[in-house]
């Protein structure tokens, strides 16, 4: 896909969301179903059955999925994903490229071993190596609009209002 392709693609739903905002606020949504056996979590992804558990580190035997890699496979994927729609709106050739998040977590929080301990991540790294001969100016412009527009990126960036709530089925 070029940037022309891309604007025509995009350009009837920029229109329609000018003219009617309300129709651009959308909500997605994601279930999951309580693992009848074990510490899990069965999650519909759309495309499959994703079963997530316990990490080794809290106790979890490694065969199913730890929700904190997930959170950061959704960065890498959104990361990814609006890296090449920004590249492409600018015309810039990116040939190949990896991206890659890692993230530090200190699991005496979530067990409860130091009240002092954050429960979740301390610092993520996001890191994205391109085969592409742009130029560094081109490049900064690149990654300041890929954090601009990635929705991951920024949901993690200014935490939204999150709530939760439990009733009897």
């Amino acid at each position: 896909m070029n940037s022309e392709s891309l604007r025509f693609l995009q350009a009837p739903l920029k229109e329609r969301y000018r003219a009617a905002p309300e129709s651009a606020l959308i909500t997605l949504r994601a279930s999951g179903e309580l693992g009848a056996h074990g510490i899990t979590c069965k999650v519909d992804t759309g495309r499959a059955i994703a079963e997530a558990g316990l990490h080794p580190a809290t106790g979890g035997d490694g065969s199913a999925l730890c929700s904190g890699d997930m959170l950061l496979e959704a960065l890498v994927a959104c990361a990814g994903v609006t890296l090449k729609a920004v590249a492409t709106a600018l015309g810039i050739e990116v040939r190949s490229g990896r991206v890659a998040a890692e993230g530090d977590l200190d699991f005496r929080g979530t067990l409860g071993v130091a009240k002092d301990a954050p429960v979740g991540f301390r610092a993520i790294r996001l890191r994205f190596d391109l085969d592409t001969d742009a130029a560094p100016e081109a490049l900064d412009k690149l990654l300041k609009l890929t954090e601009r527009y990635c929705v991951v990126y920024q949901t993690l960036n200014a935490s939204p209002a999150l709530g939760a709530s439990l009733r009897r089925a």
